[in-house]
């Protein structure tokens, strides 16, 4: 059983206040109690999702989106009940709560089921060329460069060798010798790693038609091979198995200051002024969770995007949910970006749990 106590909110406490709880506590859940130690609620990774979705401000209260009547499990509860009543619910935590119920303790999914693999195919797109990054990407391919002590790409499947995830496929194009030669078959990491190179450009999702027609028939996650983050890729592919979609897309908040009042106005009437105001949007964030349904319709050899790809199955009438990221995540576009990255992990910040 888990040590709660370091995870525990009052009604009072700020959004901001339960994403660093969760951060900090590294259980993916915080667990909301009264004066008395009471259970009031819990606070998931998916809560904070559906509060960023509406645009909930940081100083929004817990109150307002916890989740009120959690399923719980008792003290006297044996743990193959608690396992069978978190399958029955896909549920991923679950308090304990004594006879009166006061929060005694914390049960999860990893802990009872130990240190699970996932056989589920991982695609990293590692091809492009970087030209943002000259003069650094001349002579290196942009996913070998160092951030801190080792390659972007290294740091990416660390993190995914780390959820569990061993079967992984590399796209490449631009200097892809190099990447076969660092990783070569992946065994120097316990993994298997396959390549599937791109003659020509394919677009941010043409490398799909080029794996393999033998793959097991799980969901495919994606992802760009020049992002940094510390989402977590177990939670993602429970969330798109329960959406039951064509695809999972992560996305991030994105906020831009217009640097001028905006004037509202009808017809030749100012109705409004407001100063540099901020608009808020959703990017895509360059992860993906594919069913073999979709990896299945893109042809080998034909350059096609990600959007256009997903706007396609959208049109058809396919389900596409999103996944909302508030981890850290850095796409490493530009100079600026990596010089800033490359600094921090060798001044020690690290995406290792």
């Amino acid at each position: 059983m888990k040590d709660w106590s370091k995870v525990t909110l009052k009604t009072s406490d700020s959004l901001k206040t339960a994403i660093k709880v969760i951060h900090v506590g590294q259980l993916q859940i915080a667990l909301v109690v009264d004066n008395n130690g009471g259970l009031l609620g819990t606070v998931t990774d998916s809560d904070i999702r559906h509060a960023l979705i509406k645009h909930h401000g940081m100083d929004c209260l817990v109150e307002e989106v916890m989740n009120k009547s959690p399923t719980t499990a008792l003290s006297s509860d044996t743990p193959d009940l608690i396992m069978a009543k978190m399958k029955n619910g896909n549920l991923l935590h679950m308090p304990i709560i004594d006879e009166n119920g006061i929060l005694v303790g914390l049960e999860t999914f990893i802990h009872l089921t130990y240190d699970k693999k996932y056989d589920n195919p991982v695609l990293i797109m590692a091809g492009g060329f970087g030209t943002r990054l000259h003069p650094l990407t001349e002579e290196t391919p942009k996913p070998l460069l160092d951030v801190g002590n080792r390659s972007i790409l290294e740091t990416i499947l660390v993190r995914f060798i780390k959820a569990g995830f061993h079967n992984f496929f590399i796209s490449t194009h631009y200097k892809a010798e190099k990447i076969k030669e660092h990783f070569e078959d992946g065994s120097a990491w316990g993994i298997k790693i396959e390549y599937v190179n791109e003659e020509k450009p394919l677009g941010t999702a043409g490398s799909i038609g080029l794996l393999p027609k033998n793959l097991p028939k799980l969901p495919i996650l994606m992802m760009n091979g020049d992002v940094l983050t510390k989402v977590n890729f177990k939670h993602l592919l429970s969330f798109h198995t329960e959406q039951k979609g064509i695809a999972t897309m992560c996305i991030r908040e994105y906020d831009v200051q217009i640097p001028f009042g905006v004037v509202n106005i009808d017809k030749q009437q100012a109705k409004s002024i407001v100063e540099k105001p901020i608009e808020k949007f959703f990017v895509n964030a360059g992860i993906y969770v594919l069913e073999p349904e979709l990896v299945n319709k893109v042809n080998p050899n034909t350059p096609i995007d990600m959007p256009n790809l997903l706007e396609k199955q959208i049109k058809e009438g396919k389900s596409v949910t999103i996944f909302p990221i508030h981890e850290y995540w850095l796409d490493i576009g530009c100079l600026k970006e990596y010089k800033s990255a490359h600094e921090s992990f060798s001044n020690g910040f690290s995406l290792d749990d």
